[in-house]
C-alpha cells in the first residue's frame, strides 16, 4: 500500500468514485456521471480532474489530439485504508479499542 496518499477533497472524491467505478473514461463522460448527482459546471469538473492530475492520483493517454483517457493510479481499497488510519489517529490517537468500546456503548446493544 502506498504510505503517504495525497489528501483529496470531497469534491475530487466524488470525480475519484466515477473513475474508480469504470475507467478510462473522457472528461466528458466524468462531467456526464456527475450531472445527475452534483450541481457542478463542467469547468468545475475540469478543474477537479486537473487537480488530480497534479496530485498524481489519476493519469491519463491521449486517445487523438483532443482527447484524453483518464484513469486512476491509485486504488479506493487504498484511499479507504488511508482515510480510515487517519480517522483512528485523528480521534483515537490510532487505537481501535477505545472506537470499538464507543460506537458498542453508542449502539444500545
Amino acid at each position: 500500500m502506498m504510505k503517504d496518499l495525497p489528501k483529496i477533497s470531497e469534491a475530487e472524491w466524488e470525480v475519484m468514485k466515477i473513475l474508480w467505478s469504470k475507467s478510462p473514461q473522457t472528461a466528458n463522460e466524468v462531467i456526464d456521471a456527475l450531472e445527475g448527482q452534483k450541481e457542478w459546471k463542467p469547468k468545475t469538473v475540469r478543474t477537479l480532474i486537473s487537480r488530480l492530475l497534479q496530485k498524481k492520483v489519476i493519469s491519463y493517454h491521449q486517445e487523438t489530439s483532443k482527447t484524453y483517457l483518464y484513469y486512476p493510479l491509485v486504488s479506493q481499497d487504498d484511499y479507504l485504508q488511508a482515510e480510515t488510519q487517519s480517522f483512528l489517529k485523528r480521534l483515537y490517537g490510532g487505537a481501535l479499542k477505545p472506537l470499538l468500546v464507543n460506537f458498542l456503548q453508542e449502539q444500545k446493544l
